[in-house]
Parts: structure tokens; sequence; C-alpha cells
């Protein structure tokens, strides 16, 4: 998606021209959107966002999701009955055409997010190239250990979206379990002198994955990075990865129909 690129790409351009940070020591991440799947349209793809970024380069370039949507300038092309409109696109083919984009160093490596296992052992097994990273829920509602395991022994990095469990995400309903008031990550807190946000956040440090919190508040953004002079002991993560609640925030499950669901 191109959503706020523009904005972004300004903030980089401002940051780089006034030598406030040079673009080789930004790691910089984007994503190739479902109705851009087909081989063709993944390099265009590309050059948008590089355009709008203001950028030459990605560090790393990612299928945002296995399920691939009809070619449309919408993000969510549906048909008659509401439906989003599948692609008949392999993904095994998308990926290839990412893996191509190196060649042109405008891509450093390339990756995946909100891929199950079976998905990735195919990708592995269709091409040789394991992808570089998968992005993908992960907080101790939904501990992902399988797939941490399974991603581990392949070299694959995870990283975890939705860390603190998106309460102010679209589409949010009341009826949902709230992770940040969960009283057994309250304890441990307390135990550490720490946040709720704190701990959640070095919960993924301690199992070997980096973390992707989303803060609109400099405060808080700031805060977020407070998480590396203490530790969690190995009874803390074991306590973490065993809560009672268990739920999927971002399922997606009005999708669950598409031949390539993940969940």
């Amino acid at each position: 998606m191109f959503i706020r690129t523009n904005e972004v790409g300004r903030a980089l351009k401002e940051l780089f021209d006034a030598g406030v940070v040079k673009r080789e020591d930004v790691w910089i991440t984007s994503k190739l959107w479902n109705t851009f799947h087909a081989p063709s349209a993944v390099p265009g793809a590309l050059e948008v966002t590089l355009k709008n970024l203001q950028l030459e380069y990605l560090d790393l370039y990612l299928i945002h999701w296995p399920m691939g949507y009809k070619e449309s300038t919408e993000l969510f092309p549906r048909g008659p009955d509401g439906k989003v409109i599948a692609s008949d696109v392999d993904i095994v083919d998308t990926y290839k055409a990412m893996l191509e984009l190196k060649k042109s160093g405008k891509v450093k490596t390339v990756g995946v997010s909100n891929f199950n296992t079976i998905q990735l052992e195919r990708l592995i097994k269709e091409t040789g190239v394991v992808p570089a990273v998968n992005q993908v829920e992960l907080h101790p509602f939904l501990p992902q250990t399988e797939l941490l395991k399974y991603c581990k022994d392949k070299g694959i990095y995870l990283t975890a979206y939705s860390p603190l469990g998106t309460p102010d995400r679209p589409g949010a309903s009341d009826a949902e379990p709230v992770l940040m008031n969960d009283p057994v990550v309250a304890e441990i807190a307390k135990k550490h002198n720490r946040s709720v946000a704190h701990v959640l956040i070095k919960f993924h440090l301690a199992r070997g994955t980096s973390v992707i919190p989303k803060s609109v508040t400099p405060a808080r953004i700031k805060s977020n990075f407070e998480v590396f002079d203490f530790e969690l002991s190995p009874e803390d993560v074991h306590t973490l990865e065993n809560l009672k609640t268990t739920y999927r925030y971002c399922s997606l499950k009005e999708q669950s129909w598409h031949p390539h669901y993940p969940f």
C-alpha cells in the first residue's frame, strides 16, 4: 500500500538533507500490497514506493499477505457479492519476482509477512531461497511458538507486529480481551518496576525476535526504546508464553474463504 508514504518520504528527505542521519544508518522496510501479486506488477509497485519515499533502495521488501487480490487501483477490489476478488497468481511466482528486484540493487533483502509454515516451506522448496524475514502478529496472547521454532530452524528472522495488542486499530471490538490489561502481565511489570508496554516489548527481545510497536505519540515512541536496562527471567518468558487467554487481533476472518488464507 502507498498510504502516507509521501509524508514519510518528505520526513526522510528532511533528515537526510539536514545531516541528522545518513541513509545507510537507517533500515527501511516496505511491503508489496495484495493487488500487485502479478509478477509484471511487482517492479512498478516498487517504483511507486521508492518515488513516494524519495529513496533509491529499500533495505527490506515484504510480501504483505499470501492472499493475492485482483489487480486494481482499489486496495480491496470487491465483486457484486461484496467479497474481495481473489487473484489467481501463484504466490511462488510473486516471490520469484520479488527476488528478481535484488538484481537491480533497489531491494537489498526480500521477505514475507503473515505466512504460515506450510506457505514458507513451499516458497523455500520451489525457489531454494529462504525468506529473510516473516513479519507476523506476535504477543503473549498469540505466542506462535511453533512458527517461531520453525523460523529459527530455517534461518528466517521473525518480526512481531501488534506486540501490544493493537487496542486502537480500526474495527476493534469492546468484546476483545485487552492484552495491556492482563493481570499476569501487570504482575510481571510490577515485579520489574516497569510498564506493561515495556514488558510486552521485552518479551520479544528475550525470545530473539524484533518487535515493531506502533505509536504516534513522541513520548511513547521514546519510552518504547527504554527496554535495554532490565531483563525478563526465563520464568517470566515461560509465564508470558502460557497465558490462559489466546487471541488473534488481525485475523481478517472475513477473507477466510481465500484459498491462501494463512490462519
